[in-house]
């Protein structure tokens, strides 16, 4: 499998009065960001088979960028995405067919924890993502197996592919 991991982009900050955290929407800077971004992902990557993502909205809106970027595909709501383990994410990831492309849109510290434990890093904090960053690896079987790091570029550098 091709795993496609894509942290949300830069949404309103945390603890901002009224606004509970799972309910903090992308910034218009962040949309904005992501919507060019999403443009560089497309570039390098074609339309992924499943685009998961976190149900928690700033994951959610930077799917759907994502999905309009790419088009003909549909975001679909994983709970493992918003913190959930390791082996809950793969049991949702490992029924996807290892020939498939699976992008998966969720939240710091998570995904640099999946990214650590698929390269099998104890150091998830060296491979921070930065909002709406993304990082692709090959899986060549089960999760659990690993992968080999195929790329790891900042939002930036996608912005400068679109």
């Amino acid at each position: 499998m091709q795993l496609l991991i894509i942290r949300h982009g830069i949404a309103v900050e945390r603890g901002t009065p009224g606004i509970p955290d799972e309910d903090r929407p992308l910034t218009p800077e962040g949309e904005t960001k992501f919507a060019e971004a999403a443009k560089g992902l497309a570039s390098l990557v074609d339309r992924p088979g499943a685009l998961l993502t976190s149900p928690l909205l700033r994951a959610k809106q930077t799917a759907a960028l994502a999905a309009a970027a790419w088009s003909r595909i549909e975001p679909k709501e994983t709970a493992a995405l918003a913190g959930g383990s390791f082996e809950e994410q793969a049991a949702v990831l490992d029924r996807y067919p290892r020939d498939a492309t699976v992008a998966v849109v969720g939240h710091e510290p998570h995904v640099s924890a999946l990214l650590a434990r698929l390269l099998g890093s104890r150091h998830d904090d060296r491979l921070a993502f930065k909002k709406g960053g993304a990082a692709l690896v090959d899986v060549p079987g089960r999760l659990a197996g690993g992968g080999q790091l195929v790329w790891f570029l900042p939002p930036k550098a996608l912005r400068k592919l679109a």
